[in-house]
């Protein structure tokens, strides 16, 4: 069954190399307009743009989903295969970045972050298959972010409403109004960040190379007939500059919006105020038992 969930995986990004090459036309030179739109879904405030940084994202969700269930399939307590103790390693190692960043009583963020890891990974890479990777999209990544400021937001609000409110005060109720831009601009940092870096990274990549295309047939022009129009320069060479603005930067850029998230939620968590009042619940918890123990006896009696 596990071979199954691998041909899927494979399946899901070649669906996605399959619309790019039936629907999206082919560009002549550089092309840096963002994703292509398919088709326009009508709605009643505003419509909604089905474009091709949507398609490759569903497709490497698919593809992750189908990854995870191939490494978890058919899991055993003795004679593990590489594949399992592939699968006990991304956990350990994504246990102990959370417990390390975040402390023991978020563990249960482990599958989160780990999901963020490889979702943001995955949509990076895909460019090495040619497709439009959904990282070089803000809507894309502005969803990451707005899921990940409603954390920040229920967190720091665990010790209640006006413990929450009351830090905007802190450390000067003057300071209020930067604390509240500083509260927005979160997600919004996040999400610029993460953005403007994977698109660099690709712009650079395109611009480098049309002009060592630009180069080749200046360098080789006296070559006779196609010798002298085929891009020599461009053999080896992006290749190479691939390994950091694909590889490198889409992988790092991945480990830093997990860092930042862990960081934000962790940060955010008022631990004393809401271990204050759990324990106040606790106590009145205790007493209404208490009291409700007693009166039960004085019926009896």
């Amino acid at each position: 069954m596990s071979i199954v969930y691998l041909i899927l995986c494979i399946l899901s990004m070649a669906a996605a190399i399959a619309v790019k090459v039936m629907f999206v036309p082919a560009s002549d030179g550089i092309d840096i307009s963002g994703a292509h739109v398919f088709f326009t879904v009508k709605m009643p405030i505003q419509d909604l743009p089905i474009t091709e940084a949507q398609v490759n994202s569903w497709c490497v969700i698919l593809a992750v989903m189908f990854l995870c269930l191939f490494l978890t399939t058919g899991l055993k307590t003795r004679n593990i295969s590489i594949r399992q103790m592939l699968a006990e390693w991304i956990v350990e190692k994504v246990t102990g970045l959370v417990r390390t960043n975040m402390g023991e009583y978020f563990e249960g963020f482990a599958p989160f972050i780990a999901a963020i890891l490889g979702l943001s990974g995955f949509s990076s890479l895909s460019s090495l298959l040619g497709l439009f990777p959904p990282t070089s999209d803000i809507n894309i990544i502005a969803g990451w972010a707005i899921l990940v400021f409603f954390l920040i937001t229920y967190y720091k609000m665990k010790a209640g409403p006006w413990i929450y409110l009351k830090s905007f005060g802190q450390p000067q109720p003057l300071l209020a109004p930067l604390n509240i831009i500083s509260e927005v601009a979160t997600p919004i940092s996040m999400a610029f960040r993460h953005y403007g870096n994977v698109l660099s990274g690709s712009i650079i990549s395109v611009l480098i190379a049309v002009g060592l295309t630009k180069l080749s047939h200046s360098l080789f022009s006296f070559l006779p007939g196609a010798l002298a129009d085929f891009p020599y320069l461009r053999i080896g060479i992006p290749a190479v500059l691939s390994i950091y603005f694909d590889l490198f930067s889409g992988c790092l850029q991945a480990f830093i919006f997990a860092i930042l998230t862990m960081l934000y939620v962790a940060g955010g968590f008022p631990a004393e105020e809401y271990a204050a009042r759990k324990k106040k619940r606790q106590e009145r918890a205790a007493a209404k038992a208490a009291c409700s123990h007693t009166a039960g006896k004085n019926a009896e009696l």
